[in-house]
């Protein structure tokens, strides 16, 4: 039974294009990802799913393999990554290869490193898990946080009870999308992911840049130097 990490990396982005190979502090977005997943030793195969060329040549010169570009229904905005991930396992199975756990690795979080991935995966066998999840702290309470009507009142917009010191209000957490471990149990149903055993990987918050635009990129340009003159 293998272990694989999928890397999905597709070739358009509208908001920062080409994206995932944009160079990094000397490296293409993307190798960040494939680099860490290998040097996790963790994974017998790490694959890059792609449309794009240019993404499979980099992919495999910095030593993923690419065995076939995505079809067009699973290069547009609208795939997801479910699909796209079921695609990759659909075809390892094609191929005669049996795989008990994936690894979701996306390239847009180029901080997330070979460490941090075995500590997630130490996490899922200790708890057994059918999926581990990786988190971050919220930057600021959830609790002042709210919508605004078109008069931009803000009546009611933080409630009462909520009105105390940051340091009296719970600690809660969001996905930070830099690493998603999957049993087999839930390779058909991506919503069990949110299930009973399934676990939280909480992450610090300086590595848990998504990288989304322009101004994302650079700062994890920024955040990635800081991390290695201070950590």
């Amino acid at each position: 039974m293998l272990k694989v990490a999928i890397i999905p990396a597709r070739g358009g982005s509208k908001r920062l294009p080409q994206k995932n190979i944009l160079p990094l502090n000397g490296k293409p977005l993307i190798a960040w990802t494939i680099e860490a997943a290998i040097a996790s030793q963790i994974f017998d195969h790490v694959f890059v799913s792609t449309d794009c060329p240019q993404i499979r040549d980099i992919a495999e010169r910095y030593g993923a393999e690419t065995p076939f570009l995505r079809p067009k229904e699973l290069a547009s905005d609208e795939a997801t990554t479910e699909a796209v991930v079921q695609n990759m396992l659909q075809f390892l199975q094609n191929s005669g290869k049996k795989v008990d756990m994936v690894a979701i690795l996306q390239p847009t979080s180029p901080l997330r490193d070979a460490n941090h991935i075995k500590n997630a995966v130490r996490l899922y066998h200790e708890k057994q898990a059918k999926a581990i999840v990786s988190v971050c702290q919220l930057e600021h309470p959830y609790q002042y946080c709210n919508t605004l009507t078109a008069d931009l009142s803000l009546e009611n917009f933080i409630k009462a009870e909520n009105l105390r010191r940051t340091q009296e209000l719970p600690a809660y957490f969001r996905l930070n999308g830099a690493i998603y471990l999957l049993s087999s149990d839930v390779f058909d149903d991506f919503k069990a992911l949110y299930r009973q055993g399934s676990f939280a990987y909480v992450m610090p918050k300086n590595i848990s840049i998504d990288i989304d635009d322009q101004y994302d990129f650079e700062l994890a340009q920024m955040m990635q130097k800081l991390n290695e003159k201070y950590l």
